[in-house]
């Protein structure tokens, strides 16, 4: 299974997720808004200095469809611009804001040398406490959804309302409770073929 994680708001999360993934020695796949590799330079060379894959989540996380052909190629190339500043190199994977996507804005993000990559699961970390989610219904979802190409999104940033980081507080359990289910690990890289 891949672990994936979306930075988008704030990085308010990173710090618990980069110390449950060293402990257990697992990598991870970090889509990063260009917003947000420009207001965490620091953050974003953590997460390559500890050994992860980066990769594109546009440059201020729109919806896709709504947008022209024009729209999407400023959107996808200005994010690659900021990570790319920072040392990194996001392609080929792109994942869409909110998972909108169609057959339009996938063959727009594909001619930009872009791969979309999508999930099998989404914790709901996101939602926080005040949305009802706890750290027991992160993990409950990841397992109850356990798979062999499992591909888990989770974020990296608070939620706004409640300062929640559900998802890096579920993690080093889920990281244990997916082991002791007999599976491993793997990066996007590996799982995709690429």
């Amino acid at each position: 299974m891949a672990l994936t994680f979306d930075a988008g708001a704030n990085a308010a999360g990173l710090p618990k997720i980069l110390t449950a993934l060293a402990a257990k020695e697992v990598a991870g796949t970090f889509f990063l808004t260009g917003n947000w590799a420009v207001s965490n330079p620091d953050q974003v060379r953590q997460i390559m200095s500890a050994g992860h894959r980066v990769a594109n989540h546009s440059m201020t996380h729109p919806g896709f469809t709504g947008l022209s052909d024009a729209l999407i190629a400023q959107q996808v190339l200005g994010a690659e611009q900021a990570i790319a500043e920072l040392g990194a190199d996001p392609r080929p994977f792109f994942r869409f804001p909110y998972g909108e996507r169609d057959a339009r804005t996938i063959a727009a993000v594909n001619g930009l040398g872009y791969v979309p990559v999508r999930w099998t699961v989404d914790t709901l970390g996101w939602k926080g406490t005040s949305g009802g989610t706890t750290t027991q219904t992160v993990a409950d979802r990841v397992l109850a959804n356990l798979q062999p190409g499992e591909i888990v999104l989770m974020h990296i940033g608070s939620n706004p309302d409640d300062g929640s980081t559900l998802d890096a507080d579920a993690l080093p359990g889920i990281i244990e409770q997916v082991s002791a289910a007999g599976y491993g690990f793997t990066t996007l890289d590996a799982l995709l073929g690429d």
